[in-house]
């Protein structure tokens, strides 16, 4: 039987072939790959004056602005100019401006010196662009815009920007931190310092050089040596310690008079080598632990059998490791087909039952993964988890928290063996990161490549002022040790205020 042939489909010319706006691809991608901004306008002009200009597609648009964004001013004079003409012909064209070209449009804009008000059209731009043209800023949205108000000191346009990121859920980074830090500095606003530099240590944990000179020169400054409470209430500064987790308190500037800066190391015990103060292993907060644990349990609860993982008891959670704590046990969470092989050697099968007489076993059931149980113990109770996963499946990531690795860093005990007996590896005595003392002062920890704690360089902020008091010796700084807030000392509030008497609890799973 006789078939008609099939008409060949109809195929895209490739980019570069022969076709009304070739010419100018070509040539765009040369002088992108040359970094050519005035030999590309000028193919542009050439390009839309003829009468045959050629339809540009988006992409080409794209080239000319990312090219116009990193010109040389001395080839091309006005590049915001020619970044304005050729969005005009982009609009007037019908063509749809994506993220990407309102940014690079924004960062030209912004850069433009002869305009006063070149950082306001940007930031317009920025602003409207999800109501105009139906896309949402990104954070390299806004950073030419703060960088252009950092530049003017226009410290209250630079907050507004900082409020539209936030509406936005556009999280600023280091470098934008420092440009609102720079900017509240040169306005002598002490508040705006306080709340950035809270926020700075919410997201990084170390700083790098521009940043560390921007605190520098506000705790050098005379505003800074003016502002701070001479008197405060110990107790209370404490608690706020104890429920943010340790290494800050957030109840505003504490002492009175000048700061002294000094760029100083740490020793391994975590003690300054210049003020003497002793840095805290800063934990999660208490609301994030909360949040943690129910976000934990709330995954669970969807991909377990619900029966299964709400019997759970948590009140047979032992608190520390017989050997190191006072002969208490810990608890060990396997799967019951691991116990069941297990049970199969009778030296195993009397571990096991020792074990259990001892309420330190939970064996989780056939069919349920027993990573919920163990992390949801060891994030509840606030205690240690004796394990050498790294944490790294599909489960941990589907939580999808911030803290999460802050929480590891804090709570994870590794162990070897050495000559046949375990060798606990504990949390560091320390987090490398941004503090903020009881007595007032701070210490901000350096970018360090080498990864040698070591070496690491931390600016120490203090006091110098006639309320300057002698730093307290920190208690013992551990998390199965549970302290009242009033006899805590900075570097070690790391406990939660609900954990009255006893001890914390301690876990341990182990694994082939």
């Amino acid at each position: 039987m006789a078939t008609a042939a099939s008409s060949p489909a109809r195929r895209r010319p490739r980019r570069g072939s022969k076709g009304p706006n070739s010419d100018l691809s070509r040539t765009l991608t040369d002088c992108t790959r040359r970094g050519d901004a005035a030999a590309a306008m000028a193919a542009f002009d050439s390009a839309v004056s003829g009468p045959d200009a050629p339809r540009l597609l988006a992409h080409q648009y794209n080239q000319l602005f990312h090219l116009l964004a990193t010109a040389d001013t001395a080839s091309l004079p006005n590049p915001a100019d020619a970044a304005r003409r050729i969005f005009s012909h982009m609009l007037d064209s019908g063509a749809s401006p994506s993220e990407a070209t309102i940014t690079s449009l924004a960062r030209v804009t912004a850069s433009d010196a002869s305009n006063p008000a070149a950082a306001d059209e940007a930031f317009d731009l920025v602003a409207t662009m999800r109501e105009k043209y139906g896309v949402a800023p990104r954070l390299r949205s806004y950073s030419p815009v703060l960088a252009a108000f950092r530049r003017a000191g226009e410290a209250g346009k630079a907050y507004a920007v900082d409020a539209h990121m936030e509406a936005s859920a556009v999280a600023p980074e280091e470098p934008e931190i420092a440009a609102l830090l720079d900017v509240s500095t040169k306005a002598g606003d002490a508040d705006k310092v306080y709340e950035y530099m809270h926020k700075l240590s919410r997201t990084v944990d170390c700083v790098g050089e521009e940043t560390a000179e921007v605190l520098e020169a506000w705790f050098r400054s005379c505003k800074a040596a003016m502002v701070g409470k001479a008197e405060w209430d110990a107790c209370k500064v404490k608690d706020a310690i104890v429920a943010n987790g340790g290494g800050c308190h957030r109840l505003g500037w504490l002492g009175a008079g000048p700061w002294t800066v000094q760029r100083v190391r740490v020793g391994g015990d975590g003690q300054c080598e210049w003020c003497g103060c002793r840095l805290a292993c800063v934990d999660i907060d208490v609301e994030e632990t909360q949040r943690f644990a129910d976000s934990v349990a709330g995954l669970a609860l969807q991909r377990e059998t619900k029966i299964n993982f709400s019997q759970f008891q948590l009140d047979a959670v032992v608190t520390e490791l017989r050997d190191r704590y006072n002969g208490k046990w810990p608890l060990v969470v396997l799967h019951n087909k691991r116990i069941a092989k297990l049970m199969e050697n009778a030296s195993n099968r009397h571990l096991i039952e020792t074990w259990r007489a001892n309420g330190a076993l939970y064996t989780s059931p056939i069919g349920s993964n027993d990573d919920w149980y163990w992390l949801y113990a060891a994030i509840r109770l606030n205690c240690l988890l004796v394990t050498n996963d790294e944490m790294r499946d599909h489960i941990f990531e589907l939580l999808g928290s911030s803290f999460f690795p802050k929480w590891k860093q804090r709570h994870q005990v590794k162990y070897t063996f050495s000559k046949g007996k375990a060798v606990l590896m504990m949390p560091p005595p320390y987090s490398s990161e941004i503090q903020e003392s009881e007595m007032g002062s701070w210490h901000v920890p350096m970018e360090e490549k080498s990864g040698d704690e070591r070496t690491r360089i931390w600016l120490c902020i203090d006091r110098t002022g006639p309320c300057k008091q002698p730093h307290e010796a920190p208690a013992a700084n551990e998390v199965v040790q549970d302290i009242s807030p009033t006899e805590a000392s900075y570097g070690c509030e790391q406990r939660r205020p609900e954990h009255n008497g006893g001890s914390v609890t301690g876990k341990r799973k182990d694994r082939n």
